[in-house]
């Protein structure tokens, strides 16, 4: 089945989910992440096939999201390393973790805890308003639109809808 690229949708989340909306990606990213960075690490893992893990580092490395680092001369070996940009992807994963945590951990509790290493405690990402601090939800919050927005496949209703908020 052929996949229809959104990299080219008037949509943030769409352009995003592009490149990370496959569940091969991201769990690759959450890996290297978390410090699994080689390979065959990464292969035996995640049970994925060595074909589907080369296609979507040699991605995530187009992307500029990973980067291939030699950390060995002989035999030459290589690892992946997240760039700043797929540093950035961090809380994405954190928000997809406590939303899987909270809908689908079940009764033996979450697969994993996040800790704060500058307080050292264990915590859970929050959404925040920038400037005032109170976590974003659905109720208190909309969208306008942006200069970069337009109308177009992916954004034929919603771009007028976000544009009658303006006024």
């Amino acid at each position: 089945m052929t996949r229809t690229p959104l990299a080219d949708v008037a949509c943030s989340i769409a352009r995003a989910t592009d490149l990370f909306g496959d569940a091969w990606t991201a769990l690759i990213m959450r890996d290297v992440l978390t410090g699994v960075t080689r390979f065959d690490d990464l292969a035996h893992d995640l049970g994925i096939s060595r074909k589907v893990l080369a296609a979507r580092l040699a991605r995530l490395v187009e992307e500029g999201v990973l980067i291939r680092e030699r950390y060995q001369e002989r035999p030459p070996r290589e690892h992946y390393r997240a760039t700043a940009k797929g540093e950035e992807l961090y809380p994405v994963l954190l928000a997809l973790m406590e939303w899987g945590d909270r809908w689908y951990a079940g009764s033996a509790g979450p697969p994993a805890r996040i800790r704060h290493l500058g307080c050292g405690r264990d915590t859970t990402p929050v959404s925040a308003c920038a400037h005032c601090g109170e976590p974003l939800t659905v109720g208190n919050t909309t969208q306008l639109p942006g200069p970069g927005g337009r109308t177009g496949p992916g954004t034929r209703v919603l771009s007028p809808l976000l544009a009658a908020r303006e006024g």
